[in-house]
């Protein structure tokens, strides 16, 4: 069976690292298995949903590379919402109900309140036809509710195994409001039958979800039902669960703010929960080749920020210079070849890092530097520094050039390891750590030099 797989994101919010996990998941199991992947925007909820969230969610996706096979707005399928819940109404597995949501409220209260579940006690079914006529000429409006078959709902789950779901403990969904508006559950059980979807990959938080979605899918077509597979969901470094709503570790402020590089994310949250070491990796086609869902511990997985920063730099050091001589361009930083790219790449913990190298490295002045919060260090020592320009070697300079001044100024002053390296180190850069000297001395310069150490 070739996998056609689907997010159904809600346009409400700015994604953050849990639905990318989820996006990530999908997108990785269709590649590796050659099928398909939908983005459908849930986007029912017309006081919440916005475009302004629909265009960032697309956004976010294709900066990650995470790119889809097509793309459905539930907001165009009302028609057909509307056309599936009337086949159900004469089949007589919905029903109409008249209670407020205040009502509703009052008999959850009550119900626990006595120790009970706080399951709908299905009142509108015993009304009479006559009470409903009435209701009905009264003005009021139903709202409609898929009536649960008893037992339980069973399914083998690619990550949970065999599941369980005693459907006792569920109220009746309500599959349209009041007002006309279909409800997640019932479109995603249409959408999914009508497009084909062959395996549903989301967190454990919808297997309550899955269990009443069963039902409906077997309510509305003889088609055997998706295959499952629900992860456990990430928190943070301290244990908090991820919100989109509170725009928790978002997408976009990790691209804008943070300079996160997308295959870090990616490569960090394929293997985050898995019995899997996170490795640096450069493109989605090596993730998707080692994806299998059959990895996914069962155990919650801490996302840690720390950790992605760490990974970008270990990607950032692996990247070749004709992947981000554009986007290096486009950030204004164009002095830097791949010569310099292969000095100052392995000191990178983000791309935004090489501004500073730039200006260091061709012929900038260091007070510029100070001047855009780019300088790391102090001017120290300046009679050391004064002894030490004076043996400057004469040019041309090379790689071998740092050695031969090191050697001078050891013999001159008896100065050795970090006494010796680091007020050069902090007058020529500013920093305490960076590229090789003997790499980036000949970069700088002999006037350069000479002028930094006599500041």
């Amino acid at each position: 069976m070739t996998p056609y797989v689907r997010i159904a994101p809600s346009p409400t919010g700015l994604l953050h690292i849990g639905n990318i996990r989820a996006a990530l998941f999908n997108w990785l199991f269709a590649k590796r298995h050659g099928g398909r992947f939908m983005l459908r925007l849930d986007d029912t909820d017309r006081e919440r949903s916005t475009e302004e969230f629909a265009k960032a969610i697309e956004r976010d996706l294709s900066w990650l590379g995470l790119t889809w096979d097509a793309f459905e707005r539930q907001s165009a399928r009302l028609s057909r919402y509307a056309e599936e819940l009337e086949k159900l109404k004469k089949s007589g597995r919905v029903y109409p109900c008249f209670e407020t949501q205040a009502e509703l409220d009052l008999k959850r209260k009550i119900q626990l309140g006595r120790g009970l579940p706080p399951v709908y006690d299905r009142a509108a079914l015993k009304l009479s036809d006559a009470e409903r006529d009435a209701l009905l000429a009264a003005g009021k409006k139903p709202h409609w509710r898929f009536r649960l078959d008893a037992g339980d709902v069973v399914w083998d789950d690619i990550i949970q195994d065999r599941k369980s779901f005693p459907v006792a403990s569920l109220s009746d969904p309500v599959l349209m409001r009041e007002d006309g508006v279909p409800l997640y559950t019932f479109c995603s059980v249409v959408d999914d039958a009508d497009f084909g979807i062959t395996h549903i990959i989301r967190g454990e938080d919808h297997v309550t979800n899955t269990a009443v979605q069963i039902q409906i899918w077997q309510a509305i077509t003889k088609a055997p039902p998706p295959v499952f597979a629900h992860f456990p969901l990430i928190v943070s470094a301290s244990g908090v669960e991820m919100s989109k709503r509170l725009g928790t570790l978002s997408i976009s402020s990790m691209r804008e703010e943070s300079g996160i590089e997308p295959m870090a994310i990616n490569a960090l949250l394929a293997k985050l929960g898995t019995s899997e070491p996170v490795m640096p990796r450069l493109t989605l086609d090596e993730l998707a080749a080692e994806f299998d869902l059959a990895k996914i511990s069962r155990a919650t997985p801490k996302f840690d920020l720390d950790e992605l920063q760490a990974l970008n730099a270990k990607i950032l050091h692996l990247t070749p210079y004709e992947k981000v001589r554009e986007r290096l361009a486009k950030m204004g930083i164009d002095n830097i070849n791949e010569k310099l790219w292969k000095t100052i790449n392995g000191n990178l913990e983000k791309l935004s890092d090489a501004k500073k190298w730039e200006w260091l490295l061709t012929d900038k002045s260091w007070r510029d530097m100070v001047a855009n919060d780019w300088w790391g260090g102090n001017i120290t020592e300046p009679e050391y520094l004064r002894a030490a320009a004076a043996l400057l070697p004469s040019e041309p300079w090379n790689e071998t050039t740092w050695t031969q001044w090191v050697d001078a100024i050891k013999a001159k002053t008896g100065r050795k390891g970090k006494e010796l390296f680091k007020p050069l180190r902090l007058a020529l850069t500013g920093f305490e750590d960076g590229p090789e000297m003997k790499f980036i001395l000949p970069m700088i310069g002999h006037r350069r030099v000479s002028s930094l150490l006599s500041e």
